[in-house]
Formats: C-alpha cells, structure tokens, sequence
C-alpha cells in the first residue's frame, strides 16, 4: 500500500501523456479491468453498465481492455470514493491515521479538513503534527488553513496564528485553501488582520462559516471571496446563501443534524452547488452509523435522487475544492472507487483508492504507523487546588432573574434565556427540576487559570458532573455539573491525566477516557477506543443523561463563542449576537 498519497494534482510529461493514451485506446495492457458492472456517473447524471478499465490508480476508459486482472462484479455497482466537504478529524477524537481506520471502511477516501481545533491548543505545530500524520494512511488528507486562531476575542486560546505564519504551508499540495471564515463581524467591518489571510488565500478556495448572516452583510461576506457556509439551519438560510453565489454544505454532525431539514431547498437546477459535510462526528456515530455513507442513505431514505445524493458527496466537492482529477470515474480520474449491492441500501462493500483495494466488508486492510506527537502531548496546564476551585466556583447572587444558556436539540446553536434559580447561602445553586447545571470553563494552556462561571439548561444532568478537555474552539476545560464538588473532582481528574473526558458522581471517578493529543485524540486503536467510548457513555446514565446521543459533544459546543445565541468560556458569559460580555444577572 502507497502511503501519503493526498496529492493528486501532478504534471506529465508528453512521453507519459502517450503511455496513458496507448493504454485507455486498449493498445496496450492495464492493471485492472472491472467487469459487468453498473457504472453510478456523476458527471453524465446516469447509471450506466460498462466495463471500467483501471491503471496505475487512474482510471482509463470503458469497454474492453486487456488486464492483467480481471474482476467480474456481475452487475454490482461502482462510484466514486465519497469526499468529506468538511471535516475536524479531531472531533472524532482519533489521530488521523486511526480516524482513516474508521472512514475509509465506510467509503470515503478523502477529506477536506480544517486543523482549527488542534491549532488553537499548539498552534503552527498542531497543523505540523496533523500534516505528519496524514501521510501514513491511504486516505486523501487535504487540510483549509485555520483562519481563526483564536476563533475569538472572547476566550483564552493557546495560540494565534497570523497572516505570516500561514506563509510556510501554503507550498504543500495538501494545503488547498483557507478554512471557515468564523470571525464574520471582522470581515464586515472590514478588519485589516482578517482581510490579509483571505487575500493570502491567492484565488485558493475559502470556506465560510456564517450561521444567520443574511441581507447586506450576507453580500459583504460573499463579496470578500468566500465561497461556502455549512451552518445553515433553515431553509431560507440556504436559498439565500445560493442566490449569493455560496455554495452551501448541508451538515449531519453529531451535535448538528441540519441535513434533513434542508433537504426541501435541493433541485435539480440548485444540487451541484451542494455538498455533504460531518464537521464534527464523534466515532460511535462513525461506527454505528456511518460517515458520508450514511448521509447518502439518508438523504435517499428521505427522498432525494441517487445520483443526487452521490454528486454531493463527490464531484461536487471536488470541483469546488479543485481536484480536478477527484470525484467520479472517467478517463484520467483517480481510481478512487466504492462497490456496493443496492441502490436502495448503499452500503460499501469494497473501497479501493488509487486502483488499490483498502477495505473490504467494513474492515480496513491496511495498517498504520502513528506519526511522533510529542510536540503536541501535556497540554493541560493547571494549577488551581481543590481549595481554590472551591472558592472560585461561587456564583453570588445579585438578585433577580439569571441569564441561563439553552440547548436546542440536535442544534449547536443556544438560546438565551433568563431564569430564576434557587439560592442558597447567597450563591445560586444548579436546579434538577429546571434541568440546570452548573457550567464551568477554564483556561488550560498557559496556567493562566482564568474561569468563567454560569447556568445551562437541557443537558438533562441530575446528578453529578461531566468534564472535557474538547472545547470549541480554544479547547479549554470544561465542566457542568450538579455539585461544585464533583465538578472539581471532574477538573482535578483531567488535569492529572494530561486531558480527556470524564464522568463523576458523589465525587468518585465513574468514567474517563485520556486524550493525550493536545488534549483531543487518542493514539489507541479504533476499536479499543471505541470499547472505552462506549463504557464512558454508559458512565452517563447513571447521571440522568442516556437520553442524549452524546452529552460531550454537546458539552464541547457550549464555550463556542462564534454561534449564537449564548455561551460561556474562560473569559465569562458571552452575548454572541451582541458581541459582548455580559453579567449573569
């Protein structure tokens, strides 16, 4: 198996440009001839039977070819490696090469990803570390440089990142564009800092991240040069991000499920401006679920077109990202390919790239080797005793109602609400019958150690607390809980153990699992992970939270200061819409 073969743009020579005619007009022998198969083409927008000839990873035309393989697939079909539009493999908690591991057995074959989560913890480093380690699966890694660390003036990040700095990646082929674009207030107000990294974008690609914007800041926002958004949570959202001329990612995360409620906006004169993106999916939805996969099969369940649904996940990503030779079989495209049984229930039953078969029957057949990450290990820099904690964690009352954050679910967005809690010894006390915890974030990069206190409702925690270096996006501890007690059990628990996510109940540890990769991945194999993920999630019930997918991934959104309405970090409450501190009461 070839490794690090994320690159796929490359120049011929004209004694290579006569090889690879001589071979697709058949005159001389290929690799590999696929036989009686039924052909998904995006590009012709039917299913077609063919024979579909295969050489040195590229593929070479249809009909007869002679091969020195043959494969009869008797009438199964063949499409195009699905393409993640949009993706923080961190999210998924996994180093990048056991996150290959676990997508490519699921179809996809290659990724467009944004570093932003393990940039805000290392800095240039982490995006060092993540390059290093994508070239040790078969999976194609592209990366969008962060184009906000730190997302926020809002929060404590563990690094900035500037136009300069940017200046060495930019020679990697990996290195396609500029990630989303989140600080949305700094380009409307044209802020000098922000309008140089899109400009030293160069005519690259540059991905958007804009929940809400419409009107005439949505056309600032668009006339900047960026070309995408993947928050749209309404329909009208998206017809208005298309009539700006953005393309729009629909997004089935594991905190964000937005693709079916914009699955009505999808025609066929609007779906190849359309793309499919996980953004953030954790690996028990990965595993149980599917990746891309899965948001074909759903779409499809739910009405939309096949061929529909694949161009989405293929070569509508590939033309936008502009890999040219990605997304669909024809002569000249990598041979980056799914076989599959039904249409009706698309499921990969083998996954080649490159002409090479990778996965068969939901099992990767190759292994890794785990890049050096050192440099980006001991991340979680504490220094606060229980003691301090305790006292820190006092939320005096100030009389009157308290500005309370409210989870929607299957939505990253909140709402702001304002609530009267219970108060005891003049403190303001969490409130089971309300579904209120107590929310705690604190600074962990630089022994800073400045925390924000505050109130969120609808975690459905009635006991004890849950913690997590996983963050968005500078990725500081946080916490929520029903005691301050275990809330400082919880904190105390990850800063020993380097970083991770815990459960903790009458001030015993009942769950935890160590992220020693900045504080967000783990080196384990995907499925010892995935055991130890499962028996934390199970650690939740007994804190009244099995009826949330995954408490932790809705957790990590909460210090996201970037999407409204209300969240809290290091810094304290933060007015999203306003853009501005605020008190609790």
């Amino acid at each position: 198996m070839r490794k690090g073969t994320s690159a796929v743009r490359e120049k011929l020579s004209a004694e290579q440009i006569k090889e690879r005619v001589l071979r697709a007009a058949g005159k001389k022998e290929i690799d590999l001839c696929l036989k009686n198969t039924f052909v998904v083409n995006v590009l012709s927008g039917e299913i077609h039977k063919a024979d579909i000839g295969v050489h040195d990873g590229k593929f070479v035309g249809f009909g007869h070819y002679e091969a020195r393989e043959y494969r009869d697939l008797a009438g199964a079909f063949v499409c195009p490696g699905l393409i993640d539009a949009h993706v923080h493999i961190e999210s998924s908690m996994l180093i990048p090469e056991q996150f290959a591991c676990a997508v490519v057995p699921r179809g996809t074959t290659a990724v467009v990803a944004d570093p932003h989560e393990i940039a805000n913890v290392c800095g240039t480093a982490g995006i060092q570390y993540m390059l290093a380690a994508a070239t040790n699966t078969p999976l194609r890694v592209f990366y969008m440089l962060p184009s906000c660390v730190p997302a926020s003036s809002f929060e404590t990040s563990g690094a900035r990142i500037t136009a300069q700095d940017m200046g060495q990646f930019w020679g990697d082929p990996r290195i396609i564009g500029l990630a989303e674009v989140m600080d949305y207030p700094a380009v409307l107000s044209a802020h000098e800092v922000m309008l140089q990294k899109i400009a030293i974008a160069d005519g690259r690609p540059v991905d958007g991240h804009a929940p809400g914007l419409n009107g005439l800041g949505l056309a600032a926002y668009a006339s900047a040069g960026i070309g995408s958004d993947h928050e749209c949570t309404e329909p009208e959202e998206v017809w208005e991000k298309l009539r700006c001329g953005l393309r729009v990612m629909l997004r089935q995360g594991t905190a964000a499920k937005n693709l079916l409620d914009l699955l009505p906006v999808i025609n066929k004169h609007n779906s190849r401006r359309c793309l499919l993106a996980s953004d953030d999916r954790n690996l028990l939805d990965i595993i149980e679920e599917g990746h891309i996969d899965y948001m074909v099969r759903l779409a499809c369940h739910n009405g939309l077109d096949f061929i529909t649904a694949v161009q989405m996940a293929t070569i509508n990503s590939a033309e936008w990202f502009g890999l040219k030779s990605m997304g669909a079989i024809a002569p000249g495209y990598v041979a980056d390919f799914i076989i599959f049984e039904e249409v009706s229930n698309f499921r990969p039953r083998e996954v080649y790239i490159g002409g090479q078969m990778v996965a068969r029957d939901g099992k990767p057949l190759f292994t890794t080797i785990c890049a050096d990450f050192a440099d980006v290990r001991s991340t979680v820099r504490l220094s606060l005793s229980a003691e301090e904690l305790q006292h820190r964690l006092r939320v005096p009352d100030k009389g009157g109602p308290v500005q309370v954050i409210g989870v929607l679910p299957g939505q990253i967005y909140t709402k702001k609400l304002r609530m009267e809690l219970p108060v005891q010894d003049n403190l303001l006390c969490p409130d089971q019958e309300q579904d209120v915890a107590k929310l705690v974030v604190i600074e962990r990069h630089r022994g800073k150690n400045s925390l924000g206190a505050g109130f969120v409702k609808g975690l459905g925690l009635r006991r004890g607390a849950i913690a997590a270096t996983v963050a968005h996006d500078s990725h500081n501890l946080i916490a929520a809980g029903m005691s301050d007690k275990d809330i400082i059990k919880a904190i105390l628990t990850l800063a020993q153990a380097g970083g991770g996510l815990c459960t903790v109940c009458d001030e015993r540890v009942i769950g935890l699992v160590e992220l020693p990769v900045a504080g967000l991945m783990s080196e384990l194999p995907v499925e010892k992970f995935y055991k130890l993920l499962l028996n934390l999630h199970k650690s939740t019930g007994s804190l009244g939270l099995s009826g949330n997918r995954d408490p932790f991934m809705i957790l990590s959104f909460l210090a996201l200061p970037v999407i409204p309405e209300l969240r809290l970090t290091d810094l304290g409450l933060v007015d999203v819409l306003n853009q501005k501190l605020i008190d609790l009461q």
